[in-house]
């Protein structure tokens, strides 16, 4: 194991320890189980990549504002030509 400190707000410190003593392990042990919980919410580039897959054209019926601007007239004007 390696030593690392970190600086943490009152309030957490406070709710780290109050969990830390309703199951019995220490502050460090519970700091411990909250990265590895936290590495192991890491997700995939594969369940990325579906998320973004499912989501497409989930705005299709929604309604945007024009916003078109002089530059992006002339940037599409440089594209059509």
């Amino acid at each position: 194991m390696q030593r690392t400190n970190i600086y943490l707000e009152e309030s957490q410190t406070d709710a780290m320890d109050a969990l830390a003593a309703q199951q019995g392990i220490s502050r460090a042990e519970l700091i411990r189980r909250l990265i590895d919980e936290g590495l192991a919410r890491q997700p995939s580039i594969d369940s990325l990549l579906s998320a973004i897959n499912d989501s497409f054209g989930a705005a299709r019926d929604v309604d945007f504002p024009d916003r078109s601007t002089e530059r992006e007239d002339y940037l599409e004007g440089l594209w059509r030509s």
